[in-house]
């Protein structure tokens, strides 16, 4: 059994070296200006996390080298990067059969599709699976146990990416046929992390905490119900699980994109310093298109916009959320 991952960043190279005693064969593709070279002579990533990958496993630069033979194929690139890499995978002669599984979390814009509806838009007939749920890169480094969500439309594939890629006493997966609803928890939460930051920093207390968690999980199932999302699948690993975790600590990117947020960074220098992708960010425009398409109010994720494209200083941002029009609790079950 062979295993490839497609890009070299956190949670590729983490899922490389958590994933490698299930396999045979495991190679790690990246493009040259990612491939540093203490990655390519010595296996081995200091920034923004310290990875030290097996002997075994292949550092490739040559997209047809790297899936030749691949069984599943992990696509772990920047949501921007998902169709161009799919392009290049369909020219590099992927097949059909190939499980592609993907691990990125977003929105593509200016679509406003998800990352299966891009795959699927450059790669019709390909096998396909959706990978998401609470999996903070420096705690699975840690050897710290967490479970995720693999879902497919097609169980049968699911279930094998399950059977293949769950570690026992480490990764636990769980299949879910809910593709629409494991994609936009994954992606949405991201928004609500760099909230749950940026009011931790402002010294909000746990009370805010809360009151975030639930406004912001309201606003998940909204646009995701609306999508056709099973509200169940909400409150599952990738809705529920990955925005407790994401929300809750500074080892999240987007988490801590809010933290600075709140010391009054502005955004090109935070993504400057994090050196790594927060898609919270971009999906934080992303999502407030969406509701603005399907005519949802998404309050918190449109202060996180106003937050990131604007001016608007934290003190102002907070005023303008807690003050708005007074309204029923809507609550989903």
């Amino acid at each position: 059994m062979k295993l490839t991952v497609l890009g070299p960043g956190c949670w590729g190279l983490t899922l490389a070296w958590l994933l490698t005693n299930n396999f045979d064969e495991v190679t790690v593709w990246g493009r040259e200006s990612d491939i540093s070279e203490d990655l390519a002579k010595n296996k081995h990533c200091s920034k923004p996390l310290e990875v030290q990958l097996q002997d075994k496993v292949k550092i490739e630069t040559d997209l047809k080298t790297a899936i030749s033979g691949a069984d599943i194929i992990l696509l772990v690139v920047a949501t921007n990067g998902i169709r161009p890499v799919c392009e290049q995978l369909k020219l590099a002669g992927i097949k059909s059969n190939q499980i592609l599984v993907n691990a990125s979390k977003g929105i593509e814009l200016p679509s406003l599709m998800r990352m299966s509806e891009v795959i699927k838009d450059v790669l019709p007939e390909q096998d396909l699976a959706i990978l998401s749920g609470p999996t903070l890169a420096k705690e699975v480094l840690m050897g710290c146990p967490t479970a995720a969500s693999v879902a497919s439309e097609n169980m049968e594939i699911a279930t094998k990416v399950q059977k293949i890629c769950t570690v026992p006493s480490k990764f636990r997966l769980y299949t879910n046929k809910d593709v629409i609803g494991v994609e936009l928890g994954g992606s949405l939460k991201n928004v609500i992390a760099i909230a749950s930051g940026f009011a931790h920093t402002m010294g909000l207390g746990d009370n805010c905490a809360g009151a975030l968690l639930t406004r912001g999980m309201a606003e998940i199932i909204r646009v995701s119900i609306k999508l056709g999302a099973s509200p169940s699948t909400l409150y599952g690993l990738s809705g529920m699980g990955d925005l407790i975790a994401t929300c809750s600590s500074p080892m999240s990117r987007n988490y801590t994109v809010g933290s600075m947020l709140a010391k009054g960074k502005k955004i090109n220098d935070i993504l400057n310093e994090l050196g790594s992708v927060a898609e919270g960010v971009k999906t934080s425009k992303a999502v407030c298109e969406l509701a603005k398409k399907l005519d949802l109010e998404v309050p918190v994720s449109s202060a996180i916009y106003e937050a990131v494209y604007t001016d608007i200083t934290p003190e102002a941002l907070l005023e303008k959320l807690m003050n708005r029009k007074l309204k029923e609790e809507e609550c989903y079950v």
